[in-house]
């Protein structure tokens, strides 16, 4: 399991005084992809135009470059607002699959210090039911704490 305190400290510690967002992003896409073994492609999608999404900083292997919201588990993410935790993604209507090897996914909304919504963090695993809630809940908490006081 993740020591997310540890993850969090280490985090706070890098990005103290640090507004520019892609810096952000590049900074916790490298942290919490080393932080667990589970996470097999940790990355950002940023916001670019209505309903678009387009890959950010990421770790691991190549992503998708853009995802509509309107397709797949980062899409979904982004059109909801709210955290998608897959177990499985073939049994996620509409998945896009970026890499064969993802078996389940986290997505968490990303946004800035007004509340709207700048991107998402997608995490892939390549093992099935990878992501527990208690994940979602420590790495929401991050996303929180970073963004919600990031600029531009």
């Amino acid at each position: 399991m993740t020591d997310y305190d540890g993850l969090r400290a280490r985090i706070r510690a890098l990005t103290e005084g640090e507004t520019d967002t892609v810096a952000l992003m590049a900074t916790l896409a490298c942290e919490i992809h080393h932080a667990d073994d589970r996470f097999d492609w940790t990355g950002f999608y940023r916001v670019t135009e209505p309903d678009v999404l387009k890959i950010g900083p990421y770790q691991g292997g190549h992503g998708c470059l853009v995802i509509p919201f309107s397709r797949g588990v980062c899409g979904a993410c982004a059109r909801t607002g709210e955290i998608q935790l897959v177990p499985d993604v073939e049994a996620f209507d509409g998945h896009i699959a970026c890499a064969s090897s993802t078996r389940s996914e986290l997505v968490l909304p990303v946004r800035d210090a007004q509340g709207a919504l700048i991107g998402v963090l997608d995490i892939d695993s390549d093992r099935p039911d990878a992501f527990t809630d208690a994940d979602a809940t420590a790495l929401d908490a991050i996303l929180r704490e970073v963004f919600g006081k990031a600029g531009s």
